[in-house]
């Protein structure tokens, strides 16, 4: 089943829905091999979005409703469907926000397949908005994953460059490794690779390094949950970039869809941000790092106060605050 928007694109739609079940890309898999995974139950659904099979705001949305979809046509219980999904991944808004579409809606299945065509679309929009703050030839800074992988198709944070690069705005991307499981090195450098567009991975911490060398001309994130006063919650580290920013006069934008709007969150400190393994930390592809019995801390998320975005980009267009 093709998704809309996304014809001739060289990355499959992260997510689609087959009439009877899901397909999704494995992004454990890459960037060594692009593999397509059919899920037939809800408990293993539950089970990619955990493990990161699956994974960014947007596409969580397109799952958590293609679940509820999934959940219909066996007759499950709905609203222990319901809990258990939005259980795997509690800090990104977009998930229980798909859910509660396809929930409520008379026709679930015909619910997600919307989901997922807007998404695309909605991104797109995204882009063609963002691609007024880029100048020509300019030397982006992204964190973790918000390309076309973190969504149906197209992108977020990583959406805007690409378009950017489609309409000769000629932009380059330094590509934040984004520890602990490397979504920058694994699949946003995959992504970029595959795209076309120049792209140099950098270790996280030379990011300030680049900002004070003048390298960096703006910095665009993507978001799990903006908060009513447009605080962000996004992947951790986003925080210590949004600072840096703000030190070297550095512009700093969030790109992401209407729907990563909680106004039901006041304020970022009332974003749950989730604690996951500490292996993830202390190992890298299953080598260990770190001594035996050593304890780590990884939260998941980190939240940047509204005063250090520069503006909020989404398919509405620019703003400089939320609301």
């Amino acid at each position: 089943m093709s998704s809309p928007g996304l014809e001739g694109s060289p990355i499959p739609p992260t997510i689609e829905w087959m009439g009877d079940h899901i397909r999704l890309i494995d992004q454990r898999r890459l960037p060594d091999e692009l593999v397509l995974v059919e899920v037939h139950s809800i408990e293993k659904l539950c089970e990619r979005i955990s493990t990161l099979a699956i994974r960014g705001a947007p596409a969580l949305g397109a799952a958590g409703a293609m679940g509820v979809a999934l959940a219909s046509m066996q007759g499950r219980d709905m609203s222990e469907v319901a809990s258990m999904l939005k259980a795997t991944r509690p800090t990104a808004v977009n998930l229980a926000w798909g859910v509660d579409r396809a929930l409520a809606a008379p026709d679930p299945v015909a619910e997600a397949v919307r989901i997922a065509a807007d998404d695309v679309a909605v991104n797109q929009a995204i882009g063609a908005h963002g691609t007024e703050v880029v100048p020509d030839g300019a030397r982006v800074l992204t964190h973790c994953n918000t390309g076309s992988l973190a969504c149906v198709g197209w992108g977020t944070a990583l959406g805007v460059i690409r378009s950017s690069h489609e309409a000769g705005r000629r932009p380059s991307v330094w590509v934040d490794e984004t520890r602990p499981v490397l979504q920058g090195a694994r699949l946003t450098a995959w992504e970029l690779q595959q795209l076309g567009i120049p792209a140099t991975l950098v270790v996280d911490s030379m990011a300030g390094s680049l900002m004070a060398a003048g390298e960096v001309d703006l910095a665009i994130v993507g978001a799990d949950r903006i908060a009513a006063n447009g605080d962000v919650a996004n992947k951790i580290g986003t925080y210590s970039l949004a600072v840096l920013a703000r030190y070297h006069e550095v512009p700093f934008y969030v790109a992401a869809p209407t729907s990563t709007i909680d106004p039901a969150t006041p304020s970022g400190s009332d974003i749950v941000v989730e604690q996951r393994p500490g292996a993830e930390v202390v190992e890298v592809g299953g080598v260990r790092l770190a001594p035996e019995g050593m304890a780590a801390q990884n939260w998941a998320f980190d939240v940047t106060p509204a005063e250090l975005v520069t503006g909020f980009i989404t398919e509405q267009g620019i703003s400089t605050s939320i609301g």
